[in-house]
């Protein structure tokens, strides 16, 4: 029997290097496929975005999908603002994420019925600076969705950060189905930003759930008047413009501030407000645009 001659050192660099070029691309098509199983047990997915920063994005995320939860919702709430995550501050919520080696990652339970995962969550230090840049941050969306065991939802709310970057974009592709919910403050610098946000949503043909108009009015401390402080209407008129669906309107109101120094969405507060009654009725708002949505009844998976 001939001696079977060991393969030379070009052939065997050859095959190296075709096990390499394969390597990235049947990765990228298992995470597809583990993608596209976890978004097809998530009923509805909402991404909150907003043109610039500070109108409140977070805030409305968060309270948005607690409200949601309260209704006895299943729901899941992504923060993917890499660089300046506050989801976990919203909630008092401390400590890394556990992995299970069988399941994935685990998201931390603020209740039964709402689960949360936030970059900061994978920090060992909370005030570490996170240096990456486009394709680190789409990675790790991506991973957001793949890796973590988010189960059976009715709802995943999405907290992005502001503007159209990176993360934006990284969104709408990983979660092709996401309804997008625009924050805007009434005031023209901020609709300005917004004008913007939605070209952006319509020139990546993404859907539009609606509206949300922020700081609408402040509540005076003392009397309980509104004052319009920042004006208003300007988010109302803006969706009629554009002809999309407007949500509702969240006034400014020192309640917030309580909430947010106590970690604890305005919604779960004991006492009443106007803040908490309206984000309870956009929620309401949200259900029954949501459910009543075309793209929604064209894309759902359950």
């Amino acid at each position: 029997m001939p001696e079977k001659k060991p393969a030379c050192s070009e052939c065997s660099s050859k095959s190296t290097l075709h096990t390499i070029q394969d390597s990235p691309e049947s990765t990228m098509e298992r995470q597809n496929k583990v993608i596209a199983s976890t978004l097809s047990k998530i009923k509805y997915k909402l991404f909150v975005m907003s043109g610039k920063g500070g109108v409140g994005k977070s805030s409305i995320s968060t309270n948005l999908a607690t409200a949601l939860s309260l209704k006895g919702y299943r729901v899941g709430l992504l923060d993917v603002d890499i660089h300046g995550p506050s989801v976990p501050h919203l909630l008092g919520l401390t400590g890394l994420l556990e992995v299970d080696q069988a399941k994935g990652i685990q998201p931390k339970r603020y209740s039964e019925t709402l689960s949360v995962v936030s970059m900061e969550s994978l920090l060992k230090d909370p005030d570490q600076a996170v240096l990456w840049k486009g394709p680190m941050k789409t990675s790790a969306i991506r991973q957001f969705v793949s890796d973590v065991d988010w189960g059976e939802l009715d709802f995943l709310v999405i907290d992005s950060p502001p503007g159209t970057g990176d993360e934006s974009m990284a969104i709408l592709k990983t979660v092709p189905d996401a309804l997008s919910i625009v924050i805007t403050t009434p005031q023209e610098i901020s609709l300005a930003d917004v004008r913007k946000s939605i070209n952006f949503l319509q020139y990546v043909k993404a859907n539009i759930l609606g509206v949300v108009e922020n700081m609408s009015g402040l509540i005076c401390p003392h009397c309980a008047q509104e004052i319009d402080l920042f004006k208003k209407g300007g988010g109302q008129e803006l969706a009629q413009k554009y002809g999309l669906e407007f949500l509702g309107a969240i006034p400014l109101d020192p309640a917030t501030v309580v909430a947010g120094d106590l970690g604890k969405p305005v919604v779960l507060l004991d006492m009443d407000c106007p803040a908490k009654r309206a984000l309870l009725d956009l929620a309401e708002r949200v259900i029954e645009v949501t459910e009543n949505s075309l793209e929604v009844l064209s894309s759902s998976h359950i």
